[in-house]
């Protein structure tokens, strides 16, 4: 049997992120990861360009200061979102959409250089790979005296002195069994918890030239009438790979991904044209149809609901399980910054 003094469920960026503070105290952990790939929801995909394109996490700004330090200390660059020139705002599928422009006074948001991806690299370098066992399912957490027995989908286990969960709490609670089983109250309460990225349909159109700055559109667009609901110019730092990325309206998971692009390139032509019809690859993510991260609701819940409740700072099955991860930051819950509030809560605690 496997044993370590640390185990920890999820290789993403609060996992990798409670891994590396815990190391750096001098405490044995290993990751384990369901998925085949490391890094959650932050995924970032290069196109045949080059350019490379988010899938999952991407955005933050000047308050996420927990962030901004770690890339600081990693020598992990970023720019600021391209937002000059002109903005649309739909209202109306009927009605010509309002243009704008967005003022250099409001609030940056930034991307990471190279892709969020290179922060998750340097994260794993960090840790080490062999630390990390990837397509790794934890099905059951057994307590057995003073440890925590962990078993996995092979039938493979692993003994540790304390567990650290960083799923979401809905996807925990719904796809482990907990023997002693956990309390009610936060069985019922992470059954009400939103997870962050799980109805949203990220997707990308590639283009072989930003012909959207060309023609003093800065590739922003909102819209509350047709399928791209929210878009960003998604060219790289540099300017060599270029691209238009932002959500689908996260009901059209019904519809067929050839279906979706077809309504995502049709919105884009009648906003900016024949040319946004000339693209070079249209890319998307479901992250509902993602069983490793997102569980169907048994009820409605709204955005970031019961994220950062604090009773996910209290630790269970007689203080050897923590449950921590993005959702439960007692600060921007549901980012990236709140993954790493929630990764250094947890760590402090050690």
């Amino acid at each position: 049997m496997n044993k370590a003094n640390i185990i920890i469920i999820g290789a993403g960026l609060s996992g990798l992120m409670i891994a590396y503070l815990l190391q750096k105290k001098g405490l044995e952990v290993i990751l384990l990861e369901a998925d085949k790939r490391i890094g959650g929801r932050i995924q970032t995909i290069i196109g045949p360009t080059g350019v490379t394109m988010e899938m999952g996490a991407t955005w933050f700004s000047n308050p996420h200061q927990n962030l901004i330090a770690l890339l600081d200390e990693f020598k992990i660059a970023y720019f600021k979102q391209h937002t000059q020139g002109i903005s649309f705002f739909e209202t109306m599928s009927f009605v010509p959409p309002q243009k704008f422009e967005i003022s250099d006074t409001e609030e940056s948001s930034y991307r990471i250089v190279g892709g969020t991806a290179k922060l998750i690299e340097k994260l794993t370098a960090e840790v080490e790979i062999h630390n990390i066992k990837t397509q790794t399912k934890v099905t059951a957490i057994k307590e057995v005296g003073n440890h925590l027995e962990v078993t996995t989908s092979d039938g493979s286990q692993y003994l540790g002195d304390k567990v650290i969960s960083t799923l979401p709490p809905h996807l925990l609670v719904q796809t482990i069994l907990f023997e002693p089983i956990l309390p009610d109250s936060i069985r019922q309460l992470a059954r009400k918890t939103h997870t962050w990225m799980g109805e949203s349909i990220k997707f990308a159109v590639e283009y072989a030239s930003p012909f959207w700055r060309e023609n003093n559109y800065s590739g922003t667009l909102y819209s509350q009438a047709c399928i791209i609901q929210e878009m960003y110019d998604h060219s790289t730092a540099d300017n060599i790979g270029y691209a238009l990325k932002g959500f689908l309206n996260g009901g059209t998971y019904t519809l067929s991904a050839e279906e979706r692009k077809e309504q995502a390139i049709l919105q884009l032509t009648k906003l900016f044209g024949a040319e946004a019809g000339n693209y070079v690859e249209y890319h998307e993510k479901v992250w509902r149809e993602e069983p490793l991260t997102f569980f169907p609701y048994e009820h409605l819940l709204m955005g970031h609901e019961n994220n950062g409740h604090p009773e996910y700072n209290k630790p269970f099955l007689n203080n050897k399980l923590y449950i921590s991860g993005s959702e439960t930051a007692s600060k921007n819950p549901g980012y990236m910054e709140g993954a790493i509030v929630a990764a250094k809560n947890i760590a402090a605690q050690f």
